[in-house]
């Protein structure tokens, strides 16, 4: 099977990469796999290209290169395909619009996945008969603001499947959006084996990592530990993440720390990567987010034997620990319910160690084989289902009956925008 992922930027550093890398290197064990980067800004990818892979761009933004094309007439003009709901927008243009356009017609794949919502659309208006049509939801439909909800309702009717990273924003899919025919799956992300032994959960450490935002509430944490070094003053909380652009919400917990006199508890370290090293220096793992669109580092803590404890927030909290057993659950926004979880993992060593062990054995199910045999389970069913239409079609009427069939998708495309122009 030949299959074709089709990512903003390969070459920079994010959730959506990771998982498309290592998803891709997976398949590629047993399909021809490329990923199609609309954009290329270094000369090679920051996150590494998975093995096995064929990797090339559309538009090269690489200053100096022979081939850079930021300068280009059509770079400068907006972009009229990719929807102005995508929150990267911006960065596309009317050449990308050409480009897309052109890789997508001339795609000769079993398969095509696109990886966010604008490049689901160019999939949706610009590929060519054929191939079976995927688009990922790495974030949530919640997540996106109504104009892109709205876009993504009338246009996603036209791709086979739909997947989501949890069962709750599937359902939220096939509840609030009329998408009859497409296919609605919940497949998590996939985390590889990590490479360093699991945690002895004798470290007097609580790690927590991602971004410095403000959505992630370490401003929570920070007050939580407060409780946890008022009965334990042996333990410490290290949290990793890179901070925006403006640097507030760093300097927000650092002014905490000192509110608090955590100085010497509480320490802000920094980007990790990767930060298998520094989840297994530690023996529990916070995440108390207001929302998580899956939880990456809940499941890498766990893959490393630490267990975690979270807020449960929408979405992907609760679908990954099963609380009481491999972590714990806590309600969203609890500072005491925070430190009082904390503390009862830190003040039972046994019970400690028991709940990283079966963290460890529950992550099994996100390991990358598993992940990458469940689409492919999904691109063969879709893929017989392409093939059953057409040969219906010619048992039913012939050759012409077949080119029927194979042009049925692209008529109802001409229908849906004929309807959106009046």
């Amino acid at each position: 099977m030949h299959i074709s992922f089709l990512l903003h930027n390969a070459y920079g550093i994010g959730g959506t990469i990771r998982t498309t890398f290592t998803l891709a290197g997976t398949l590629a064990e047993h399909h021809d796999v490329e990923i199609v980067s609309v954009f290329r800004h270094r000369e090679e990818p920051t996150m590494g290209a998975p093995a096995g892979v064929r990797l090339r761009h559309l538009v090269d933004l690489r200053r100096g290169s022979p081939g850079y094309e930021g300068e280009e007439p059509e770079y400068g003009r907006p972009a009229r395909v990719f929807p102005r709901g995508d929150g990267r927008y911006r960065q596309y243009s009317r050449l990308t619009d050409a480009r897309i356009a052109a890789h997508l017609r001339s795609l000769d794949a079993d398969v095509v996945v696109g990886t966010r919502p604008g490049l689901n659309v160019h999939i949706v208006r610009q590929a060519r008969r054929g191939p079976v049509r995927v688009g990922q939801e790495h974030l949530t439909l919640d997540s996106h603001g109504v104009r892109l909800r709205r876009e993504i309702g009338h246009r996603y009717r036209l791709l086979d499947a739909v997947t989501t990273v949890t069962e709750a924003d599937a359902r939220a899919y096939r509840s609030r959006l009329r998408l009859p025919g497409v296919r609605i799956d919940a497949v998590p992300n996939g985390v590889p084996v990590p490479t360093v032994a699991p945690a002895d959960s004798t470290g007097k450490w609580v790690v927590a990592a991602g971004r410095l935002t403000r959505v992630k509430r370490y401003d929570l944490l920070v007050r939580a530990f407060s409780q946890v070094v008022a009965a334990r003053p042996d333990w410490r909380l290290r949290i990793h993440g890179s901070g925006d652009a403006t640097g507030d919400e760093k300097a927000a917990l650092r002014a905490l720390v000192e509110e608090c006199g955590l100085y010497n508890h509480v320490f802000l370290m920094g980007p990790a990567d990767p930060l298998e090293a520094e989840w297994v220096k530690g023996s529990l793992a916070a995440v108390t987010s207001s929302r998580e669109a899956f939880g990456m580092t809940i499941v890498e803590a766990m893959r490393c034997g630490v267990p975690v404890v979270a807020t449960d927030c929408p979405h992907g909290p609760g679908e990954i620990i099963e609380h009481g057993v491999d972590g714990r659950l806590v309600p969203t926004g609890d500072v005491d319910a925070i430190g009082g979880a904390l503390l009862g993992l830190i003040q039972d060593d046994e019970l400690r160690r028991r709940t990283g062990q079966a963290a460890l054995a529950a992550s099994a199910r996100f390991d990358p084989a598993r992940i990458a045999s469940r689409h492919e389970a999904l691109f063969t069913d879709l893929a017989r289902g392409h093939r059953g239409t057409l040969r219906d079609a010619v048992n039913r009427g012939g050759s012409a009956a077949l080119s029927g069939a194979a042009t049925v998708r692209d008529k109802t495309v001409d229908v849906i925008r004929k309807g959106r122009k009046a």
